[in-house]
């Protein structure tokens, strides 16, 4: 059994609340911190998550759901990112079925909601940590750290390095997962609700085992709860040891070994091809020369975690490329760092195993767990990450380090006063750097700029500040930024894609060119790359050259119909007028909605006099397009020419209550009607096409000769 009372809860200076209002309080801080991200947008990788991820669409079947990565990639893939969340990614589909759509608001909202309650369940994990499990005669659990719990709650809530958990959508995954784990310790605590450590119920730990599953299906790390569970077990803190103690233990230890490894085993074969294949970029440390080095790294690495739950300020939305450069030789005075870790952490073990008072050893023991435990899947030991440092796995182990600071900050400040200003003024700053941090998250324009002054030398950041600003119509700025990301990482093909597209519209050809043949010569398989080199290249004339390089993106992406697209455009300037139809063709079998191909097909069948074959494609173009303006627009000049004026004059009206300033549509209705002989419709027409568009020849051409021929009308008509 546990103690009667921690001996040193009272000592702490908040005011012991009843279970119930503790958990209030903990929730409406949780609240505070995190509320005014509520309305932001989907930024960074939401887009890829949920925006363009399939499997969120109610028509899609809810099967894939099961079969797809957390981003919408089959599992079998070799490019799959084998991230197994499918609980996570039916959320996110109650949530796109619920508000009708993307609507990112319904995605904050619920992930707000949700650390508020794991900051309010985080109140019974701490106080079982802290005080142990005890109960009373009624079977109500005791709290034997009211304030201790509380202390540590708070400091959770309030923890800045949650705020990519909580304000990135895509943080949703470890939310869950953290609440899953939460009860799944919970649960495993009520196999023992009569208190006594050697009588539990295996139905209560069949219970845990399944919530630590639910956990695993909402990211990998949930498995860790187990582990957990097995150390709280081991630490003998429930109570005295016998043999019959010692038979329960190994029976439930058994349990849960047999359970992890099921759900090892199953999650290993879900993984299907093994495990994802990562680059240079995402964890360079992983790819350093000799072990001796990457041990090095790994270790800095959690230095770097270490100090980001220690100072939360310098907080970052990606580390890859560069941010964190990679320590190359032991001499390295960055090598300091982790000898003060690893003195830190000593120093704490040794507090843990060998201090004679048995609450300390407990707390600290437990502590030390929770911190630890949680971060080992992504600690580089087992497998390769895809990362250097993420802020959202850290969600859980702050959960051992704020249990680890509220207990040094009692012991390190022996008096109240400062204790109470101190605390109360960590959960201030606290407060605030949640504020500003999940407000830099509310879009991606805030949230890329606010990196630039963390991570200067992460490629990446500005690559992202450079395609905001682009997509924001800003091309000036972002050439430079892309420009700076190419600076930093050389080889960055992305980067020079982009560039390339925007040096490709501001008619800077050849520059364009070199960026683009670099970006397919460093990755040969990057089909976009080819596509976009294939369109400079026409631009240049280079037309057997362009020619091939679609044929290259074709090749390495086989569903590519923008690609077709451009090689009909290519077919199309060098009369090859039947591969052009059968480029666009192809372009519109992958993407039944390509509206350009088709319109193109009705243009060019149009032009060449195949009027049959133009109306038969135009009309098939809006059965699958019925509001494509353009389609229509095109359909009715082929009826006009096929003295169908009463079908044309429908399409040409239809498209204009569609998009009414269009000068081209009022100009070609004109010339119907002057055809059909409505002169004065044909008149009223040309005069609103030279309103919106007063520079067209052609256009007032018709005009001036309608206007003649109209004045000989009533010259020769009798009064």
């Amino acid at each position: 059994m546990a103690p009667t009372e921690v001996n040193w809860d009272h000592q702490i200076p908040l005011p012991k609340l009843s279970p119930f209002h503790a958990k209030v309080a903990v929730a409406l801080v949780a609240l505070l911190c995190f509320i005014n991200s509520y309305d932001g947008d989907f930024v960074f990788d939401d887009s890829e998550a949920i925006v363009n991820n399939k499997d969120l669409n109610p028509a899609t079947p809810l099967n894939n759901i099961w079969r797809n990565d957390f981003w919408g990639s089959n599992l079998s893939s070799n490019n799959s990112h084998k991230s197994y969340r499918p609980l996570t990614v039916l959320t996110f589909r109650l949530n796109y079925l619920m508000a009708g759509g993307l609507h990112p608001v319904g995605f904050h909202v619920l992930n707000i909601g949700l650390h508020s309650l794991i900051s309010a369940l985080m109140i019974d994990m701490f106080s079982i940590l802290i005080g142990g499990l005890a109960y009373d005669g009624n079977g109500n659990r005791l709290n034997h750290a009211p304030k201790a719990s509380l202390l540590a709650g708070l400091l959770f809530a309030a923890h800045p390095v949650h705020t990519e958990s909580v304000a990135g959508i895509v943080g949703r995954a470890d939310l869950l997962c953290a609440l899953f784990f939460q009860l799944s310790f919970l649960t495993y605590c009520k196999a023992f609700r009569g208190g006594r450590f050697c009588k539990f119920s295996i139905h209560w730990i069949a219970v845990s085992l399944l919530l630590c599953a639910a956990a695993m299906l909402c990211k990998e790390q949930g498995i860790t709860v187990l582990v957990g569970a097995n150390y709280y077990c081991l630490s003998g803190v429930l109570c005295q040891v016998s043999e019959r103690v010692r038979t329960g233990l190994l029976i439930r230890l058994a349990l849960l070994a047999m359970g992890g490894a099921s759900l090892l085993y199953a999650r290993w074969k879900i993984m299907g091809t093994g495990p994802p294949a990562f680059t240079e970029v995402d964890n360079p440390a992983s790819f350093a020369e000799n072990v001796f080095l990457r041990v090095i790294n790994y270790n800095y690495y959690y230095s770097l975690n270490a100090w980001v739950l220690l100072c939360p300020w310098w907080l970052c939305f990606d580390w890859s490329m560069g941010c964190v450069p990679l320590i190359k030789s032991a001499f390295d005075w960055r090598t300091a760092w982790l000898l003060l870790l690893w003195c830190f952490l000593i120093g704490l073990i040794s507090q843990a195993l060998c201090s004679q008072d048995s609450q300390r050893r407990r707390t600290l023991t437990l502590g030390l767990v929770l911190l630890v435990v949680p971060f080992l899947p992504a600690c580089n030991i087992f497998f390769r990450v895809g990362f250097v440092i993420a802020e959202r796995v850290l969600y859980l182990s702050s959960a051992g380090y704020c249990l680890l600071l509220a207990y040094g900050s009692l012991h390190c400040l022996h008096f109240i006063g400062l204790l109470r200003a101190s605390l109360l003024a960590l959960l201030c700053v606290y407060v605030a750097r949640c504020a500003l941090r999940s407000h830099q998250w509310r879009s991606e324009q805030s949230l890329f700029t606010s990196a630039l002054s963390v991570c200067p030398l992460n490629a990446k950041v500005h690559y992202n500040v450079g395609k905001n600003l682009a997509d924001r119509g800003n091309t000036s700025a972002a050439i430079k930024y892309y420009r700076e990301a190419v600076r930093l990482h050389p080889t960055y093909v992305h980067a020079m894609n982009n560039l390339g597209n925007i040096l490709k519209e501001r008619n800077e050809l050849v520059e364009a060119e070199e960026l683009l043949a670099k970006a397919v010569l460093i990755q040969p398989d990057f089909a976009a790359a080819w596509m976009n080199l294939g369109i400079v290249q026409n631009s240049l004339k280079k037309f057997k050259e362009a020619e091939q390089s679609y044929w290259n993106a074709i090749q390495f992406r086989k569903k590519y119909p923008d690609c077709y697209y451009n090689l009909g455009r290519l077919y199309a300037d060098l009369n090859r007028h039947l591969d052009a139809l059968n480029a666009w063709r192809n372009a519109t079998v992958l993407k039944p909605d390509h509206s350009l191909a088709w319109n193109n097909m009705v243009i060019l069948l149009d032009n060449t006099g195949n009027l049959a074959q133009a109306e038969a494609i135009g009309r098939e173009a809006l059965k699958l397009l019925p509001n494509d303006h353009t389609i229509m627009f095109s359909l009715a000049n082929v009826l006009g020419k096929l003295q169908k004026y009463k079908e044309s004059e429908g399409f040409f009206l239809q498209a204009l209550r569609i998009n009414p300033n269009a000068a081209s549509c009022h100009g070609n209705l004109a010339v119907l009607y002057h055809r059909w002989g409505k002169l004065e419709l044909a008149k009223k027409h040309y005069e609103l096409s030279l309103k919106l568009d007063p520079e067209a020849a052609g256009t007032r051409d018709n005009y001036n000769m309608l206007r003649r021929k109209l004045d000989q009308l009533y010259r020769t008509t009798p009064p």
